[in-house]
């Protein structure tokens, strides 16, 4: 999805008001006009997930800030869901549609975003939603579709989106598998650490039981463009695709590559509540082929 005036007006907002945080007045202002060549540099198909790396170098030149400036927020994540993951999978096992109920926890799961959610995201808020998981309902047609994939296929590639909700991935993933053990799964993870998103090491910590590999990047999202070998073989041979998160739809949707993706997220910003008709962080399942 190439960016638009609101995808602009949001970089610039997010970024200055989380610069405002780490330096004067003169810094941010220096940091703010080095944040608009970099826009007006940008190719022309670039969406927003694209600039995340020299967004964070940019916080690096001018605050000091470490590339992986998440760290203490991705640990926290990710030892909440641990601290969590036996009661959930009971809860999963407990219900009439197991596979559904996998799924409900995975897209409530995409709330762990302290980048698109900054100042709004909160871990006792998270906790309700745990209990309210059962209630987060999309479009049934489209899932009894995803069932339909995953049963005829015989690989699956999951794209990941963020530290802790890796978790709830994993949750689902592991039902997929007791329901479909001759199909092939494979994780995919970020190439190294950008904003709270998941890395090999948040795959290990959460005991993902699956082979993992990584989108060769830093971009938090999944650009085909600049996948790993790895990424792009596993995409190549995958039967179906599971998209989770706002990045991965941005990076994928409208690319027309071809492939039997579905998106998974929680709608987060104006253009994605506009597009699908929803109210903000309402849970979004959609299919490339539909």
């Amino acid at each position: 999805m190439k960016i638009n005036a609101e995808c602009i007006k949001c970089i610039l907002n997010r970024n200055i008001e989380t610069a405002r945080l780490h330096g004067t007045d003169e810094q941010v202002t220096e940091f703010t006009f080095d944040l608009m060549r970099m826009l007006l540099d940008s190719p022309e198909q670039a969406s927003s997930p694209y600039f995340a790396p020299q967004i964070a170098r940019l916080y690096t030149k001018h605050f000091g800030l470490s590339q992986d400036r998440y760290a203490e927020e991705k640990a926290i994540s990710n030892r909440f869901v641990l601290e969590r993951m036996d009661a959930i999978s009971a809860m999963v096992q407990q219900s009439d549609d197991r596979l559904y109920a996998g799924f409900q926890f995975a897209i409530l799961g995409n709330y762990i975003d302290f980048s698109a959610l900054q100042g709004e995201l909160s871990f006792e808020t998270l906790d309700g939603m745990l209990e309210k998981a059962k209630d987060f309902h999309v479009d049934r047609d489209t899932f009894e579709r995803l069932r339909r994939d995953l049963a005829a296929g015989r690989s699956l590639l999951y794209l990941t989106d963020n530290a802790g909700e890796i978790g709830f991935d994993r949750i689902f993933a592991e039902e997929i598998h007791r329901q479909f053990p001759e199909l092939s799964i494979t994780f995919c993870v970020r190439g190294g650490p950008t904003l709270n998103d998941a890395t090999r090491e948040d795959a290990r910590i959460v005991g993902i039981p699956f082979p993992v590999i990584d989108n060769g990047s830093l971009i938090p999202g999944t650009v085909l463009a600049q996948a790993s070998d790895d990424l792009r073989s596993a995409i190549a041979q995958a039967d179906v695709i599971i998209a989770k998160g706002q990045a991965n739809a941005e990076t994928l949707m409208d690319t027309g590559h071809g492939y039997n993706v579905y998106y998974a997220f929680l709608a987060k910003c104006i253009r994605f509540t506009q597009r699908f008709g929803v109210p903000k962080l309402s849970p979004v399942l959609i299919s490339e082929r539909s």
